[in-house]
């Protein structure tokens, strides 16, 4: 069954002078279980896809469907708590408050208590490979590697089905970009969750189950990698 579905998406970029189309009848349907990975040069049209799944704005014409229900009949706040997370390439994290803190922002804002929030807050760094230890530093103590861990972490915290992320590797040494790579195929193939990175590096878009290729707005690849 899908967890989302793309329904002939359009997008159109309008300013007092010019008028561009970002997206022109875009369609693909995502399963749980599963990381796909979503590549195509700049201005393809890859980081406006991602910004309409991520719940961020809604297609010009078109349907973004999350388990049968179209954005555009849902409160975007509330898809974006409770639907889908997103992962930031600059990681995102809140300077001002510990990684324990920072893992636990988003199940307060849930209305979480304190406490369950803490103990679900260790849980994640564990199934993220976060040292206990790191618990109590702040995100500037923390080496690029793990401060996306933290991240990943936090956007599990938010307890949805569909994870979003936008060039997850992109600000990481080589080694540390596949071992959140393997973190990533780990979250959808172990624990069932749907997810969808865009990247530039097709090294790492080979290893994932499905590529789609943009190109002017259009997907002009649509398969497992390597077809």
């Amino acid at each position: 069954m899908n967890v989302l579905e793309l329904k002939d998406v359009y997008y159109t970029y309008q300013t007092k002078y010019q008028r561009e189309e970002a997206l022109k009848g875009v369609s693909a349907a995502f399963e749980p279980g599963t990381l796909n990975a979503i590549v195509g040069r700049s201005g393809s049209g890859k980081t406006t896809l991602l910004s309409l799944m991520a719940g961020l704005d809604l297609p010009t014409s078109g349907q973004v469907i999350c388990e049968g229900t179209a954005t555009d009949r849902m409160r975007l706040s509330t898809y974006r708590r409770e639907k889908a997370a997103v992962i930031y390439q600059s990681f995102r994290l809140i300077p001002l408050l510990t990684v324990e803190e920072n893992i636990m922002y988003p199940m307060e804002l849930r209305g979480m208590k304190a406490r369950d929030a803490r103990a679900r807050a260790g849980e994640l760094a564990q199934k993220v490979n976060l040292s206990q230890g790191l618990l109590g530093r702040f995100p500037t103590m923390l080496s690029g590697g793990e401060q996306q861990r933290v991240a990943i972490a936090r956007a599990l915290g938010m307890d949805t089905k569909i994870l979003l992320a936008d060039e997850p590797t992109g600000n990481l040494d080589t080694e540390n970009g596949w071992r959140i790579f393997e973190l990533l195929l780990e979250l959808a193939h172990d624990m069932g969750y749907c997810v969808i990175i865009v990247t530039h590096d097709m090294e790492l878009a080979g290893r994932a189950d499905r590529v789609i290729e943009l190109r002017d707005g259009r997907i002009i690849r649509d398969g497992r990698a390597g077809q």
